[in-house]
């Protein structure tokens, strides 16, 4: 009996944990952003940029910001890899998109890739960070000027933000961040997303118990 309160305890109180993707297309500076954010938030040292290779697949990294847990998702962004996104939109609270502003040649790519991911219906109402990376560089395009390119007023029903950083020297990445907390803290998606965790873990926690499993199932139908 003690490990079933326990159980339900710590689901009712534990810190949401937060799953993040980070897509665009290849050469954005995903994996870049990636290590610069382990550098910022978990005080190690990133991985040489002559070491960062294209990803293949999946490339994870955790992070705390307060009291929250982000757990970011890296994905790879060749042609041929995009079809794997829509695997892990079910479970994401958010998305962060992140464009080399410094490749104007490369833009229509970019912004056909983000029409793609935003129709899906598995993304419903998740948070949007445009990332206009690559800010180190003289010939970067502003995050003002790629917002008016990409011309994203569908967008008016979801909450998204541009912002201007550089992955190689951490501009704007902590300001970023903060952003993602707050929206996804107080996310109409983060609330579905917790219900149907919370469906899923209240099954685990009375199974084998089944008529308590069904007094609670009609406490949670009844409010």
């Amino acid at each position: 009996m003690f490990s079933l309160f326990y159980g339900l305890w710590k689901y009712l109180f534990t810190k949401t944990e937060f799953h993040v993707l980070i897509l665009g297309i290849d050469k954005a500076g995903k994996t870049t952003l990636l290590e610069k954010l382990k550098s910022v938030y978990l005080n190690m040292e990133s991985l040489p940029h002559d070491r960062i290779v294209p990803t293949v697949g999946l490339n994870i990294g955790r992070i705390k910001v307060s009291n929250s847990k982000l757990v970011f998702w890296d994905l790879g962004g060749q042609p041929g890899l995009r079809s794997i996104w829509e695997k892990y939109y079910e479970e994401a609270h958010a998305i962060v998109f992140v464009i080399d502003a410094s490749s104007p040649l490369r833009f229509e790519d970019a912004k056909s890739a983000l029409e793609k991911v935003l129709r899906h219906e598995d993304l419903q109402g998740a948070p949007l960070l445009i990332l206009a990376n690559k800010q180190d560089l003289s010939e970067a395009t502003s995050a003002e000027e790629l917002a008016r390119y990409l011309d994203l007023k569908k967008l008016d029903e979801r909450v998204y933000m541009f912002e201007a950083v550089s992955a190689y020297d951490g501009l704007g990445i902590k300001e970023s961040v903060e952003w993602l907390v707050e929206v996804m803290e107080r996310s109409k998606r983060t609330e579905t997303l917790r219900a149907r965790a919370g469906e899923a873990g209240l099954h685990g926690i009375f199974k084998g118990n089944e008529a308590l499993h069904w007094k609670w199932k009609w406490i949670l139908v009844t409010g």
